[in-house]
Parts: C-alpha cells; sequence; structure tokens
C-alpha cells in the first residue's frame, strides 16, 4: 500500500513540478521584440517569434500554427500602428485567449510607448500604405528599445510576480548595456550625420531620425507600392542631379530595384539587417546597431 502511494505521490510531483515552474510563453510579433523578451525574461520566458527578417510583417496570414501559438500566450508584444493589421486580430479572436487581448497585461504594443515619426495629416489609402498613428517600424531606434524595454518589464512582472526580482534584475543590466552601447553607437555614427540615403520603404525612418541622416528618396513611389519602371526611371534622374551616398533596402525586400538604381547611378546599395536575424552578425539587439552602423560607415569610406 505505502508503494502505490508513494508511486502516486511522486507522478504527481511529475505532473505538478513543470507546472510550477513553466516560463511565460512570450509570442513576439517581429524578431526584435522576440530578442527584447529573451534579454529581460532570461530562462523565465518562452520565445516564439511569429516572423523572421526574411518576412514582410505587414503581409502575415493568421495561419493555424500561429493561431494554436497565440492560444497559448501568456503576453503578446507587437510594434502596433496598424503594422500587423491584416493578421493579429484574427488571432487575437480566433485563439481565445483572454490574456492577451487588447487593454490586458498580457498585450502590448511597443509603438504606444515611443514618440512616433510620420503621423499623416491626412488619411488616404491612395497615397500608399498610411499608419494613421504613425510609423510603426520604431525599432531602428535604439532609445525606443530602451522605452519599450522598461514597459515591458513592467508587463512581465505584472503577469509573473513570483519572478519579479530576476525580471528587475535582468533589466537593471540589460538597461546598463544598452545605455553603454548606445553611447558608443552615438559616437560612432557622428560621421553619417546630414547623409543622403535612398530607401525602399519607410522602415528606416527612425534610424534616420536618430542618426541625423537625410532621406533623399524612395524606391517605392508611396509606401507599400512596388517600385515601378517610371518611378525608378525618375529616381535615376534625380540622383544625377543631388546624389544620395548610399541605397538601402532590407531583407524582407526585392532587391533587384535597389540594384538597379545603383547599376545606373553608381550609388551602392546595401542591404541592413533591419532587425535581428537580418544576418549572420545581427543575432541578437546590440549586434543589430552594431552591424547597421559597421554598414553605413563602410560605404563611407
Amino acid at each position: 500500500m505505502k508503494s502505490i502511494f508513494k508511486i502516486l505521490l511522486l507522478s504527481l510531483l511529475a505532473v505538478l513540478s513543470p507546472l510550477a515552474s513553466a516560463a511565460l510563453n512570450v509570442f513576439a510579433c517581429e524578431p526584435e521584440w522576440g530578442a527584447l523578451a529573451q534579454e529581460l525574461g532570461g530562462d523565465k520566458v518562452n520565445v516564439y517569434n511569429a516572423t523572421t527578417a526574411l518576412q514582410d510583417p505587414h503581409r502575415i496570414e493568421a495561419r493555424p500554427s500561429l493561431i494554436a501559438r497565440a492560444r497559448n500566450a501568456d503576453l503578446m508584444i507587437c510594434s502596433g500602428s496598424e503594422l500587423e493589421i491584416g493578421w493579429v486580430p484574427l488571432l487575437l479572436v480566433q485563439s481565445g485567449n483572454g490574456r492577451i487581448q487588447p487593454g490586458s497585461p498580457g498585450y502590448l504594443e511597443a509603438s504606444q510607448f515611443v514618440a512616433r515619426l510620420e503621423i499623416p495629416r491626412i488619411i488616404d489609402r491612395a497615397l500608399g500604405d498610411i499608419h494613421p498613428g504613425g510609423n510603426p517600424h520604431i525599432h531602428l531606434d535604439p532609445r525606443n528599445i530602451a522605452k519599450v524595454g522598461q514597459v515591458l518589464t513592467e508587463r512581465l512582472i505584472a503577469i509573473d510576480q513570483a519572478n519579479a526580482e530576476e525580471y528587475r534584475r535582468r533589466a537593471d543590466s540589460f538597461r546598463q548595456r544598452w545605455d553603454s552601447s548606445m553611447q558608443t553607437w552615438a559616437r560612432l555614427a557622428v560621421p553619417l550625420k546630414g547623409v543622403p540615403l535612398v530607401v525602399y520603404h519607410r522602415d528606416f525612418s527612425y534610424f534616420i531620425n536618430w542618426a541625423g541622416m537625410q532621406e533623399a528618396g524612395s524606391l517605392e513611389p508611396r509606401p507599400g507600392i512596388p517600385p515601378t519602371p517610371v518611378h525608378l526611371a525618375g529616381l535615376v534622374e534625380q540622383m544625377k542631379r543631388a546624389p544620395a551616398k548610399v541605397i538601402v533596402y532590407s531583407p524582407n525586400k526585392d532587391p533587384r530595384a535597389a540594384q538597379f538604381l545603383s547599376e545606373r547611378t553608381g550609388i551602392p546599395a546595401v542591404m541592413m539587417p533591419f532587425t535581428v536575424g537580418g544576418n549572420e552578425k545581427a543575432k541578437d539587439l546590440f549586434g543589430l546597431f552594431d552591424e547597421t552602423i559597421a554598414r553605413l560607415l563602410e560605404v563611407m569610406k
């Protein structure tokens, strides 16, 4: 009888132990937020990135696999400002997960906690992929990462108070390392001030603003509208009159338009990592900014 009781007790402990120590499930809409959650949560979180650097977060399908992940999430962090308008609302509805609904501690839109750029005065879809709340690609300003990190830490603590001290400890460590790195990046980026560049999409605006660069043109005729021969021909003429120093594009964009403009103007085209995982050196948030600045400085030589 004692043996049976012992077996039952051990079986019960085996079931309850993982529940007691289970890590929070974090659903990150973009890799940069997944990387931030991992920095702040460590082994207290299981992070799932819904997209990669090779995918356009504007255009993602709400697949059953994503719904299943959302159903089990304790916290969802997205850029917001309608960047994920085509798929996240469907995930929220179809997952039936009350923990991550808007208004709950488990739902976090990063862009709501920073000063957004390019808030349109006129909302007209004829103008392209316009975001009423402003440009949602906030993560390429390192100051925004710091601000969102503070909010995310508070949310982790609110959801998982048992591990509050660990989250605070990791947040302090991250903040110290991030502040030190921001000072280094600011010093390295001094030569970029005033440098004109051509972008593909308006996803580089926050870095341009932080570094004091100048946007000299866009490969898209309007936000979200693919480059056209007529528009590119006009850009070639524009670059002859007032040339940019570099053409930048992200891994999730077709490089042919950038290469076309580069070949006809002699302006170097450079693929930027854009987010964590964008190339082999951008393995985390620190590597993302190291590599972004390094690639720009390389073409300045």
